[in-house]
């Protein structure tokens, strides 16, 4: 990093980061005369499953949509229980109350922000259907602990249609809205979970402005060309025959096989998401130079990060969290303030969902959610994208530094 200025900068939290090739991309779609659904979402679909060496990908208007049509076509509704953490975005959870189903809440093991994995493996039982492990930050959970309690309570698993029957066990699917790119022990997000959902969101890693990817990995239980089908499906009203389709064919006749939704995603948005792709490797690894320059800054300071990279693992790098060790949420609420004044734009990630008023409606409590309300009271989260300058990152080090001399 090169030496900073003093002066007091402007530092955004997480602004995309577009180029001229992503207005390029856009203007060329707009030219064509084809802007909704069409080739560039069919090729980003490809460049998505052959990237994350998964089966298939399916592109939609978020990853809310592409996680709730997951659910559906996976038959999860009514008198069915999805497990999911305590601490994430309502999106995870949110989902379920959509089809129907009842969201099982799980408390975060002692100083992490992951799932109490025996907690989780001890709410499964005859309701329990799915389980949506959160990859936070960007990190990739341990799926191998997931998937050994779903094989030790598989004997406990009442499937309710062909693909849970062909399963044989509750199913895993990722929300993965931090962690397009991420990896673990050799593999790509996107070919360890058996579902996985990725967000293409403005603020996200990569973007396509809105969007998400739902991708799935091979098992005797799927038929990743039928499941294709079924998400075109949910994502167009039920309708057996997209305009894309119609305009190709030589015929207009179609039919709609159900009342479905509407989610698809549009050329247009597709456009921006496949001109990030021929750079997002560099994007992944500007990243992890911003996160090692952080690292080596807060070295000596009473704070917790998160571990971004190792001989097993590589994040994607979306999010930096630091804890205030030993602090509450008032610290945290004023050193966010001092940040502010000095131009700098930090975040929360998250409030847990039992803190939430639509929560509270349901009958969660905080108060049983201990270590999950004890790892946000005293979480900040740090400008880390990749519009950051060596200078920008070194403005927001050091004034890191002289808020926690000021505070302590």
């Amino acid at each position: 990093m090169n030496k900073k200025t003093s002066a007091m900068r402007n530092i955004p939290f997480s602004p995309p980061d577009i180029t001229e090739a992503e207005i390029n991309a856009v203007a060329e779609v707009l030219r064509s005369g084809w802007i909704t659904t069409g080739p560039r979402t069919k090729l980003f679909e490809q460049k998505i499953y052959e990237y994350s060496n998964a089966a298939k990908a399916v592109c939609l208007s978020s990853q809310t949509a592409c996680a709730e049509m997951c659910l559906r076509v996976l038959g999860v509704g009514p008198g069915d229980e999805v497990i999911l953490p305590a601490y994430t975005y309502t999106a995870t959870a949110s989902i379920v109350y959509h089809v129907g189903a009842t969201p099982v809440l799980i408390d975060c093991k002692e100083n992490s922000y992951q799932m109490d994995y025996d907690k989780m493996e001890a709410a499964i039982n005859e309701k329990t259907k799915v389980i949506i492990p959160v990859d936070l930050a960007g990190i990739v959970c341990d799926y191998d602990r997931v998937f050994a309690a779903v094989e030790n309570k598989k004997h406990l698993f009442k499937p309710v249609n062909a693909i849970q029957e062909g399963f044989g066990r509750v199913i895993v699917m990722a929300d993965a809205a931090h962690a397009f790119g991420a990896q673990k022990d050799g593999k790509m997000c996107g070919e360890i979970a058996d579902f996985t959902n990725f967000s293409f969101h403005a603020v996200k890693n990569m973007t396509s402005a809105e969007g998400g990817a739902a991708v799935w990995k091979n098992h005797k239980a799927v038929n990743s060309d039928e499941l294709y089908k079924q998400f075109m499906l949910f994502s167009l009203h039920g309708q057996t025959k997209d305009a894309y389709q119609k305009n190709r064919g030589t015929s207009w006749e179609y039919d709609v096989v159900d009342t479905q939704y509407k989610c698809n995603m549009p050329d247009i948005l597709a456009a921006v998401g496949l001109a990030q792709f021929e750079r997002y490797e560099s994007m992944i690894e500007r990243r992890h130079q911003l996160i090692e320059f952080y690292n080596n800054s807060f070295a000596t300071l009473p704070i917790q990060v998160l571990n971004h990279k190792s001989d097993n693992h590589r994040s994607s790098g979306h999010l930096y969290f630091v804890r205030f060790l030993g602090q509450d949420s008032d610290f945290r609420n004023t050193f966010f303030n001092r940040m502010a004044q000095n131009g700098i734009s930090c975040n929360v990630h998250f409030k847990p969902l039992p803190m939430f008023t639509a929560y509270k409606k349901y009958g969660f409590n905080i108060a049983d959610f201990p270590n999950a309300y004890n790892m946000h009271k005293n979480q900040l989260t740090l400008p880390l994208n990749t519009t950051l300058t060596d200078a920008d990152a070194e403005y927001v080090a050091d004034t890191f530094k002289r808020c926690i001399a000021q505070q302590y």
